[in-house]
This record gives C-alpha cells, structure tokens and sequence, in this order.
C-alpha cells in the first residue's frame, strides 16, 4: 500500500443556505479544495461524493446534479451514504482508491441541504416500525436511550455527569466562535444548558446539534505525485478503520460499543498508537450531542470506562488540556450531515498543517472520527506529519 496525504481542503459556510442552490454550494467547497492544494481539476483522477438519503434532504439521486460541479466530466465518480458516517466513509474510500495504486488523486466531497427538507421527521421512519419506532423521538431520543443505560451502566453520579455535559456544550460553542465556518456561532454558559427545554430525558435542547446545509471536499494523493508537484504543506494518513454494527436497538450493547471499539483499536495498531490521550494532539470527536462525545472518550481509550465526565471536569479536553476535542466546534456547532465526517478529516489535516482557524500549538498527531446509522457505523482515521 502507498503512503497517502491531504493535500486541499475546502469548506463553505454552513448555515441556512438558501442564498445558492445545491450544485453552487458544492462548488464552492470544490473550488476553495483545489485552491488549497494548488492543482487543477485536471489533476484529480477520480471523484467520491456522498450525502444523506434522499428523503433526509429532499433531493433525488444528488450526484446526477451534481457532477459538472464537482468536476466530475468523464471522470470516475461515485457516491456512498452510511447516514452520519458518509464523510469518514468518503475519506477512507478516497485513502484506498490512492493507497491501492488505483489513482494518484482523489477528491472526497460531502454535501447536504438539509433546510430544504425535514430531516427530524425522516429520522423517526429510521428505526424498525412495529418495535423501536415507538421509543424513539427521532435521533434525539435514540441519543437519550443511550445515555441513560450509559449512567446505568457505570452507576455515574447524575449531576457530575449533567455539569460535565454542559461544560462539552459551552466549550464547543465558544470554540466554534473561532471558526469561520461553523453554523452556530453563539457563547453560552452552563446555566444556558442546564435551563434549556429537555427533549428526551436527560437531554436538553443545548445539548443536541443544529441541522446544517453545506459542503466540504478534501483531496486526497499518492506521495509520489506530492513529491512530483512539490507540495510541503501535507498531512499523512496513519491510519484507519471502520466498522459496523447492528441495526435493531435490542442486539447491541449500546455502551460497551463494539464498533466504535473496534474501528479505535484497528486504527491504533496502524498508526503505532499505544496510549492515545499521551500520543494524540488533537481529536474531532463526530459529537451530535453532549453525552455521547463524552462516552467516546471511553470508548477511544482517552480513559477508563465510566470515567469521561472526570476529563472534562479537570480540563483535560480543552485546547490547552492533555487532548484537545473538537477545537472546531464539532458537530455540536455545524451539522450537513453527508459532510459532518469529512469536516472531522478536514479539520484534523488543518490542525496537522497548521493553518486551523483554532489551531493547537505543535499539532503533530490528530484524530478524526464519525457515526452513522441508528448508533451503527464508527469510522476513525488517523493524520500526522
């Protein structure tokens, strides 16, 4: 397998976007990609897109749209949708379209209008009919299944764990001011969390993500052809993983989540990471909602089980702690979601670079990471100098 970098990247505003249709919206994350990276579309061999299902974002088959502006003419281009997930699916099926000797430069692109549609609505038709649909309220009352059999689990104290939370919300809202590109770009404090509406107990409004129309692109090339169009300013791929799960609620443990374990421990081996939280710099944890970026801490070996709500408490996940989570924003603050996965490579490979809008000083090794699927699908990828 060849040695694989980022060499562009290229994000829109993401908001409400009613301002451009959905080809122009994609153009500019292409265009601000290939900017980046200094190349043409000329130079990209082959094109991965993806977005949510159709009925999230109300747009039929969007890559039929889209490929005159994703560059696309007579090129090899396909598109991939695994929910949450699809960006990291994008990166990683961009990474082994190059690292397999297949291409030299590939281009992942996500997208989403999500305002054009309502995507709320569609996410209560996710989980089997007869059963799980009647214990849902959509993603948000998947999120609080989760976090109450989380709480059990562990026998967590409540209220560390309910001050810990909103502490993950503040800190990603106030991290998502320094970002130009983020969706919600508004300070809170914890008594704006604590005092929001509950939405599906224990999870209160401030504790969930936004819905988001945008795009991002991120392009992807072999070392030799870094080498032969001299580009300096890279970020290496050290390694990946992904893994699914099941789909119905009751066959899988939701907190001892297989794979997100998994998708960690794979991705680890081939980086040679052996103690995360010593070795990461920087992690762009997929964080749809407070609880669940916590839990991943866990689940990624940050720390031990029941134990996540401890680092934030002591400060160990800011910009300035031990490892520094979603220095973006994450997606607490920004959410299209066919392109939320990616924005977590693009950030990372920034970070790497040293061009983040928030960037970490000595930046050497960054996570990214997404979720997808009713708690289904882990992807995690890992970049470095």
């Amino acid at each position: 397998m060849r040695r694989v970098a980022v060499i562009g990247i290229g994000q829109t505003k993401h908001g409400k976007r009613n301002d451009v249709n959905y080809p122009e919206l994609v153009y500019e994350a292409v265009k601000r990609a290939l900017e980046h990276a200094d190349i043409t579309i000329g130079d990209v061999d082959a094109i991965v897109t993806g977005s949510m299902p159709a009925p999230m974002e109300g747009t039929n088959d969007p890559q039929l749209w889209l490929t005159d502006a994703l560059g696309g003419y007579l090129k090899p281009l396909m598109r991939i949708a695994t929910c949450g997930s699809t960006g990291i699916s994008l990166a990683h099926s961009a990474y082994y379209h190059v690292a397999s000797g297949l291409f030299d430069v590939v281009m992942a692109a996500g997208m989403e209008k999500m305002y054009e549609n309502d995507p709320q609505g569609t996410m209560t038709t996710v989980a089997e009919p007869f059963y799980q649909r009647i214990f849902t309220a959509g993603a948000p009352g998947i999120f609080a299944q989760q976090c109450n059999a989380y709480i059990h689990r562990y026998d967590i104290p409540k209220e560390k764990l309910r001050e810990a939370a909103a502490e993950v919300s503040v800190r990603n809202h106030l991290d998502a001011l320094e970002n130009p590109y983020a969706h919600i770009r508004v300070k809170i404090t914890v008594e704006d969390v604590l005092s929001s509406p509950v939405i599906s107990y224990p999870v209160r409004f401030l504790d969930l993500c936004p819905i988001s129309d945008g795009s991002c692109a991120v392009i992807f090339a072999s070392e030799d052809f870094v080498r032969k169009a001299k580009i300096d300013r890279v970020a290496w791929v050290r390694g990946l993983s992904y893994a699914g799960d099941e789909h119905n609620f009751g066959d899988k443990d939701l907190v001892n989540w297989e794979s997100a374990i998994k998708a960690a421990r794979e991705t680890y081996r081939m980086a040679g990471i052996e103690n995360p939280i010593k070795e990461i710099d920087v992690a762009e944890i997929y964080n749809p909602f407070t609880y669940q970026e916590i839990l991943y801490y866990e689940l990624f070996g940050f720390c031990k089980p029941g134990e996540g709500y401890k680092l934030v408490l002591e400060g160990a996940v800011t910009k300035d702690g031990e490892i520094a989570c979603d220095p973006s924003g994450g997606v607490l603050c920004t959410n299209p979601i066919g392109a939320s996965g990616l924005i977590r490579v693009a950030e990372a490979a920034l970070q790497i670079m040293g061009e983040a809008s928030n960037q970490v000083d000595s930046c050497e090794t960054a996570l990214a990471h997404a979720m997808g699927g009713v708690n289904q699908f882990n992807g995690l990828m890992i970049l470095g100098r």
